[in-house]
């Protein structure tokens, strides 16, 4: 301890005191981490939280946000009896209305994500939602989601009582005391340098808000978030209001754009501008003061009046009042929505808490699930979709500001499936884009790049929505290309990463479950685990060498499997790890033909004795270098060529005439899931996730016990010995206009027995298929039970192997 009473030592430094700083150090106390500091440079909630409107919802249709807000919403309304801390919940429910069948049916997806995780969500109709606001005017509303449970709060009094009862386990908070720099000691732990005193410790977290990006840098990297402005206004007393007991529900309104609700006996109504959105200190280049403190904004009334009279035209009684207030301040903002929760990229024990543009109603389970991962490895729920590493370099800058701006703009529009959104576009693009794009490529965005997920064959754009549309029977062809003669595909999007060195294959071999191969060609598939053994990643690792490995994995886990190999390396080993996602183009082609096609452009002999199912060869391709991996995603006789990008046109076009004898074409990732759906293969971030073990996602054959210890082993072997609570599933699901898509609830009878993970439509086969987790009773082949797919049940039947080819001899013909 300092001559400021600042400690000199900490197993975690918290930087920020807003409500996700501050629901983090309540949750490290919890979870036995009361070595904790937490140092704000104003007070705490003097960034964002303090002038937040409070807003805790539990509508949503993620499933593991709503985990997160659902968490929120449980804990608030206990804080003030276990803090004594004032707290103001008001558990008013919210109704979300919508304007269109398609959001109708959204909402169905949505209630059984309640169903799941335990909240209630009614789909209401017009004279239901007339009943609870009597005021109203909902002209054009088809129906409401009424989540029954949620509501809102104080925000600095919710974010004082999670810092008061961290306090009160033993984490120690600063205040008035700014962080100047965090640097690396040779011990490995931080150094964190302050106004006030240094202090060392073992794990530092940025949980600063608008400030994230200012603190991450100060660790030499960097975070994609922008500031927005966000304004909302609270009228003067509302007549009717003090007549009525009952509190007026939260409406989330798609037609304004807006949220509105009761403030005490007020008015309140949030604007999410749908054009025209504004960043904070644009001034500075978006960058805030230091010496910023409960800084608010001028409102731009003249953009947002619109809005607000849309509001007026529902809630009449309002348009004859005063205002009382107009508060315009910052709300962080990420390209995609989500939070960062997790570890910074390329750098051990240095963490993000922040991002969160609903941070009021993430707060608490930010904090929650963040500490377990800290604690104990892994949180309870898939971190995927709020790791910070989810998004490499390349995001900072100008495709976060347009994603950030899109998604504000967009809060209350229903993201269909199949949309596309031009925001943030082009990011990542190969020498094939624009050769595609004239062959109808229809893109989407993974992780920047652009990748084709289906050809329109004469320019038709794709009815978006949740059921079959105009894209089925054009997908349908893709699949049947691969399968009966040849197919061809971009999937440069694979992250890849060539291990060298001397000690490669002992890092391998201790940071992955599966054994390395042993000769020069061969190929594993492998997963990382954690020393819980969690998973924590998946890889097709091909030996190229006695010391030189290539290692793919997917687009999303470029920066995380990074980091999982970089970090695996140990003290005095000769081990180097590169990133080569940006050299290395990849085509694939699959089909009956493959072989055929091949054959024409290239000298190497492909027959099954001199060239085997998963092995890799360096090949002449038309005269191109390129590393052939006999593999593929889709189940059939094929091969993966490793180009460079510059060679990828030649070897494409080369592939596509020698193909035209064989009727070659061209097939995107639509086809792609229905043709590992047919084959059930599982996939990352989907199946397997950090929630999960390998013998609950049923990878166990690619566990090796032969060799030596690696991390995870034990844990592994444990689970497996003892019993589990959720095993995975391949199912077949009767059939309909619409499949499995993943975070659907699975019932018996009434009663949830497990989730989905993802699904799709078999096209060769004609069956709709699925995976979920389900209670081990109900795992055995045969086993039937209920999915509810957009409100509707439909009976499924657990199914003991593959619909195709079970036995693989397609794939090794």
């Amino acid at each position: 301890m300092n001559e400021t009473g600042m400690p000199s030592h900490a197993r975690v430094v918290i930087v920020g005191g807003g409500v996700m700083g501050a629901g983090l150090a309540y949750h490290l106390a919890e979870e036995g981490w009361t070595d904790c500091l937490l140092i704000e440079k104003g007070e705490l909630t003097s960034g964002s939280t303090w002038h937040a409107a409070g807003q805790c919802p539990s509508f949503i249709a993620d499933y593991n946000m709503a985990k997160i807000h659902d968490y929120g919403v449980n804990l608030y309304p206990q804080l003030e009896a276990l803090t004594g801390q004032y707290v103001s919940w008001h558990g008013c429910g919210g109704i979300r209305f919508a304007y269109k069948p398609q959001e109708v049916e959204w909402f169905h997806r949505v209630a059984g994500v309640g169903r799941l995780i335990g909240y209630d969500c009614e789909i209401i109709d017009p004279a239901k939602i007339r009943s609870l606001i009597p005021y109203a005017q909902i002209d054009g509303v088809l129906a409401g989601a009424w989540t029954h449970t949620d509501g809102h709060v104080d925000p600095a009094g919710v974010c004082n009582a999670m810092a008061k009862g961290a306090r009160m386990k033993g984490v120690r908070i600063v205040t008035g005391n700014r962080v100047l720099d965090i640097n690396p000691s040779r011990s490995g732990e931080w150094e964190v340098i302050t106004e006030q005193g240094e202090v060392v410790a073992e794990h530092v977290v940025n949980a600063a808000g608008c400030y994230a990006r200012q603190v991450s840098q100060m660790v030499g990297t960097d975070v994609p978030l922008i500031n927005m402005q966000h304004t909302y206004l609270v009228t003067d007393t509302v007549p009717e209001f003090l007549e009525r007991d009952e509190e007026m529900p939260v409406i989330r309104d798609p037609y304004p754009s807006s949220y509105y609700r009761q403030e005490q006996k007020s008015g309140l109504i949030g604007i999410y501008e749908m054009e025209n959105s504004q960043e904070c200190w644009t001034h500075r280049g978006g960058w805030p003061e230091w010496e910023s403190q409960n800084e608010l904004f001028d409102p731009d009334l003249e953009t947002i009046m619109p809005y607000i009279e849309r509001v007026m035209e529902r809630i009449p009684m309002w348009s004859e009042l005063g205002i009382k207030r107009v508060v315009c301040g910052a709300i962080p903002h990420t390209p995609d929505s989500n939070p960062y929760l997790g570890p910074a990229a390329g750098l051990r024990n240095f963490w993000h808490c922040n991002g969160a543009s609903i941070g009021i109603a993430a707060g608490a389970g930010s904090g929650k699930y963040l500490a377990q991962w800290m604690v104990h490895g892994d949180a309870e729920i898939n971190m995927a979709g709020v790791d910070p590493r989810r998004f490499s370099g390349f995001a900072v800058g100008n495709y976060t500001k347009a994603k950030s701006h899109e998604d504000y703009e967009h809060m209350y529009k229903l993201h269909l499936p199949g949309e596309e959104r031009p925001a943030g576009r082009k990011m990542r693009v190969t020498p094939l884009y624009d050769l595609l794009g004239k062959k109808g490529a229809v893109y989407t965005e993974v992780n920047g790049w652009e990748r084709a997920k289906w050809f329109s064959p004469d320019g038709r754009a794709e009815d978006i929505g949740f059921r079959h549309n105009n894209t089925f029977e054009v997908v349908a062809a893709e699949c049947r290309a691969v399968r009966e003669r040849a197919g061809i595909m971009e999937l440069s999007t694979f992250a890849k990463y060539e291990v060298t060195g001397r000690d490669a294959e002992t890092l391998l071999n201790r940071i992955s479950a599966n054994r390395m191969p042993r000769r020069e060609g061969g190929i594993v598939l492998t997963h990382y685990l954690a020393p819980n053994g969690r998973l924590n990643g998946e890889s097709t690792i091909t030996r190229l060498g006695e010391r030189h490995f290539y290692v793919l994995s997917g687009p999303a886990s470029e920066e995380r499997d990074l980091s999982v190999l970089q970090q695996g390396v140990e003290a005095g080993e000769d081990v180097q790890v590169a990133n080569v996602t940006d050299q290395w183009g990849v085509l694939v082609v699959a089909g009956p033909d493959a072989r055929n096609v091949l054959g024409r452009v290239t000298d190497a002999d492909l027959s099954n004795a001199r060239f085997p199912w998963l092995t890799a060869q360096r090949i002449s391709v038309a005269g191109a270098s390129a590393r052939a991996l006999r593999v593929n995603y889709v189940g059939e006789l094929g091969w993966e060529l490793h180009c460079r990008m510059d060679d990828m046109v030649t070897v494409y076009q080369a592939l596509c005439s020698a193909g035209a004898d064989f009727g070659i074409a061209d097939f995107g990732a639509y086809a792609m899931n229905s043709l590992r759906m047919e084959k059930a293969y599982k996939g990352w971030g989907a199946e397997l996730t950090n929630e999960i073990t390998m013998v609950e996602a049923d990878v166990m054959r690619f566990f090796s016990r032969a060799k030596g210890d690696f991390r995870g082993r034990q844990a592994t072997l444990d689970v497996q010995a003892g019993q589990i609570e959720t095993q995975l599933v391949y199912l077949e699901v009767e059939p309909g206009d619409n499949d499995v898509a993943g975070g659907e609830v699975v019932l018996d009878g009434d009663r949830p027995i497990g989730v989905t993970t993802s699904g799709g439509h078999g096209h060769v086969t004609g069956r709709s298929l699925g995976f979920a987790y389900v209670e081990p009773v109900h795992a055995s082949p045969g086993s039937t039970f209920d999915v509810l797919l957009i409100g509707e049940r439909r009976s499924a039947t657990v199914l003991c192997e593959p619909v195709w080819d079970p036995a693989c001899t397609r794939s090794r013909d």
